[in-house]
């Protein structure tokens, strides 16, 4: 299980805009673009796509960009069987040729195609799986479930019921055909998605998403992933969904439990349209799920962190601090799953310095980007956690001010802890999106600097937009696992390379800031 903690005991081009149009229907088996997408299926796209030669693709939607640029999408069968995660997407060139396949399935079908459980005794299994009222099995289909490790046989069995609170539900049921185990569920019917007020204790009162089945009101964002919001209820193992009478999350103070709920919802919101409207992300693993957030953590917990395993944000109600969700810990906390899902930076040495400077950098961006007067953005992390002004638990632009972050490279910085060597990418983050003038208000290196930078050198900086787009492209282009300072040097350069041009001023400054930081 990996974790990523805050660490709080211790202390204008992103993307081409491409005006297309998708087929108001699925388009017809002899269009072009998708006689070209299966050609490439069958030629070059066979080994990415997954192919076994005993597919079938059928076309379900074409978009074409203003520059002729194809996007076809296709439903996948396997010698007649619907595969369940098996979709893909094939991209061409405006001239035609191959640019790439998106898909989610993870190899190649290669399974055993006679169950060894009959379509009777997977619906026996199913019911026994269903979590409502008066289950009714209506369907049972042999598929190929390819939404797991490796594609495998299984009954999709659809049993209809009733929810508490008189809510129908149609629950698919995905029974492995080999061993009876439950795959997957999903619902066909989903709830409404209504709007109502977070009154958050750090941001002022939000626009909350909920969902409402009967008279109860759930914390939950169909429109961001599905992301919900539960409570610990100041344990660590019992998650129980924030439900209420109404749509008002909260009352703005500590007295309410609902209050840091509605701030983790607003501060997971913020980040999720940071990252798919600046990037073109579509959530933390880019698929269009949304994590969970769960808070009232254990006891006095003074931190907050990111889990792998359970794909979730966890908060506590702080002792020393406040309540830790606001909205810069939120981005920080969601960043690190990012982080996991493209360059995986291990969470030790000068890459576990850059995972967590990452966190800091987007955690910084999402806080600009909410433009909420009551946490202005700024370049100190968490700074609503404590009540002195101008206290934070990390700074960017000075990074040593916390006595224990290092400010500049050197030959040593990797054996400190990752929050305090993350002070070296913070500090040219702040330089390359602010700068600074004769070290006002931000010290560069010299030789012999270490922890503490002492010069006075002025750099202009290329503005938060431009460094954030580069920052991102390195990550998720070029960072790798053990990627180190140098190498992060040599990606952002790359990045800022693609991005504005080698000769650019962009791509100068990049270089200028990490020299800076003491790393030539």
């Amino acid at each position: 299980m990996k974790k990523f903690a805050l660490n709080v005991l211790a202390a204008a081009v992103a993307a081409c805009a491409f005006a297309g149009a998708a087929q108001a229907a699925a388009p017809a088996a002899n269009h072009p673009a998708v006689q070209r997408a299966l050609a490439h299926l069958g030629g070059n796209a066979f080994d990415a796509a997954r192919s076994s030669g005993s597919d079938e693709f059928k076309a379900t939607d074409l978009i074409v960009d203003a520059d002729g640029s194809e996007h076809v999408r296709f439903d996948r069968s396997h010698r007649g069987l619907r595969v369940i995660g098996g979709d893909l997407v094939v991209h061409g060139h405006a001239d035609g040729s191959l640019r790439g396949v998106s898909l989610t399935q993870a190899k190649m079908i290669q399974t055993d195609l006679a169950p060894k459980h009959s379509a009777g005794a997977a619906a026996k299994q199913a019911l026994k799986q269903f979590e409502h009222q008066d289950g009714v099995v209506r369907s049972r289909e042999l598929v190929i479930y390819a939404r797991g490790a490796k594609p495998e046989l299984a009954w999709d069995v659809l049993v209809t019921g009733v929810r508490a609170g008189g809510l129908p539900t149609e629950t698919h049921l995905l029974i492995s055909a080999q061993s009876k185990t439950l795959l997957d569920r999903w619902d066909d019917i989903q709830t409404v998605d209504g709007t109502g007020t977070g009154k958050t204790l750090f941001s002022g009162d939000v626009t909350l998403h909920h969902d409402l089945a009967g008279s109860t009101y759930t914390l939950k964002d169909s429109t961001r992933g599905g992301h919900r919001v539960v409570t610990m209820s100041n344990g660590t193992t019992t998650e129980t969904p924030v439900t209420g009478t109404d749509a008002i999350w909260g009352n703005n103070a500590e007295t309410s439990v609902e209050t840091v709920a509605a701030d983790a919802a607003y501060g997971q919101n913020l980040t999720w349209d940071y990252f798919k409207l600046v990037h073109g992300r579509n959530g933390i693993a880019n698929d269009g799920a949304g994590a969970y957030s769960r808070v009232h953590y254990s006891s006095n917990y003074d931190n907050a962190y990111w889990s792998d395993s359970c794909f979730c944000m966890t908060y506590g109600d702080g002792n020393t601090l406040n309540p830790l969700v606001s909205i810069d810990v939120a981005g920080h906390e969601m960043t690190h799953g990012i982080t996991s899902r493209t360059a995986k930076l291990v969470y030790s040495g000068q890459s576990g310095g850059l995972n967590e400077a990452t966190s800091d950098i987007f955690g910084t961006l999402v806080e600009y980007y909410a433009n909420n007067a009551n946490d202005a953005g700024d370049y100190l992390i968490g700074e609503k956690l404590y009540n002195t002004a101008g206290k934070a638990l990390r700074y960017m632009q000075q990074p040593n001010k916390d006595g224990v972050s290092a400010d500049c490279f050197y030959t040593g910085v990797g054996a400190i802890d990752v929050h305090y060597s993350s002070g070296v990418a913070n500090h040219f983050f702040f330089l390359l999106a602010e700068g600074t003038t004769a070290g006002v208000p931000s010290k560069t290196c010299v030789t012999g600097n270490k922890k503490t930078a002492t010069g006075t050198g002025t750099l202009t900086g290329i503005g938060r937009s431009k460094a954030g787009a580069i920052w991102y492209r390195a990550l998720t282009v070029y960072m790798t696992s053990n990627t180190n300072f140098a190498g992060a040097r040599a990606a952002t350069i790359s990045a800022a390379t693609d991005l504005y041009g080698a000769s650019s001023v962009e791509t100068t400054a990049v270089k200028n800031a990490w020299t800076a930081v003491g790393r030539k």
